[in-house]
């Protein structure tokens, strides 16, 4: 059994964000929906007891479509997280989103088409108790007092964030065609990425605070001329961009209220529900 003290606060991200820290603890978390991704990694940023996780596995041999996203988000809360930070790389669908650009989304668009995005699916857990039917308010699907946090750590690394904006996640793996990259942008949403969904709502059903950082990688086909978006082309942006994106990510984690001061929509989003399952 896990202690679910050993964090306050959870990063979904890649190993760069954790591997250079001293003392961190690697430790492994079964759940009822399988294998996370990777083990967790426990560490303390500013006095803050934080459990990375890394989205497509250590090794990034994750694609997008089989992340298992509903036991990266129960193990989080297992270790007693309850505030989670998700930065990911995704493509601009405007010319003025070009590479470097940070955006703290404030909308989401699902355009996946077979991930289980939910806990609530009516599937009797294995203990036996009857699963409740439940329909989750996600109007605003991220956190108002995480997106300000984030939005001023930036702006305190003098990297002026775009506030607010679409993102649309996708299926994958593949990018884009021209067409689609047209229409998202026609329909006047912001980027585009792979793994955005559905970790934003399966926080929600757990009562957790979740914020989304977008890194802009590329131009998205459609906003472009050329060749179209490649995998190196993002990765190469990727880097250049990965330690300014750290020094942000850790000033938001310092930044974030304690879990007891939490008093936001999220943190009551299961207030008088009756999900039938039991939560970490």
């Amino acid at each position: 059994m896990v202690n679910a003290a050993q964090a306050e606060i959870g990063v979904i991200g890649g190993s760069g964000f954790y591997s250079f820290l001293e003392d961190v603890t690697e430790i492994q978390v079964d759940t009822p929906y399988g294998n996370p991704s990777d083990s967790l990694f426990l560490g303390e940023i500013a006095g803050r007891k934080v459990a990375f996780l890394p989205r497509h596995g250590r090794d990034h041999h994750l694609p997008p479509h089989r992340i298992n996203y509903r036991a990266n988000l129960w193990a989080l809360r297992s270790v007693g997280a309850r505030q989670v930070l998700g930065p990911c790389a995704v493509g601009g669908l405007r010319a003025e989103y070009g590479p470097g650009t940070l955006l703290v989304p404030d909308q989401l668009v699902d355009r996946t088409k077979a991930r289980a995005q939910t806990y609530y699916d009516g599937v009797t857990p294995v203990d036996g108790t009857l699963p409740e039917v439940v329909h989750m308010s996600f109007a605003d699907p991220y956190c108002p007092v995480g997106r300000g946090v984030a939005l001023e750590a930036a702006r305190g690394r003098e990297w002026e964030p775009v506030d607010g904006g679409t993102l649309v996640v996708v299926e994958g793996p593949r990018f884009s065609t021209r067409a689609e990259s047209v229409w998202h942008a026609s329909m006047g949403w912001s980027v585009v990425g792979m793994t955005g969904h559905p970790e934003a709502v399966l926080a929600r059903e757990l009562g957790l605070c979740y914020t989304s950082m977008n890194l802009v990688t590329d131009l998205d086909a459609g906003a472009e001329t050329g060749e179209g978006v490649s995998h190196e082309e993002v990765l190469k942006v990727f880097g250049a961009n990965v330690d300014r994106l750290r020094g942000v990510l850790f000033d938001a984690v310092a930044g974030l209220p304690t879990n007891a001061e939490r008093n936001c929509l999220c943190a009551h989003a299961l207030d008088g529900i009756a999900t039938g399952i039991a939560l970490p």
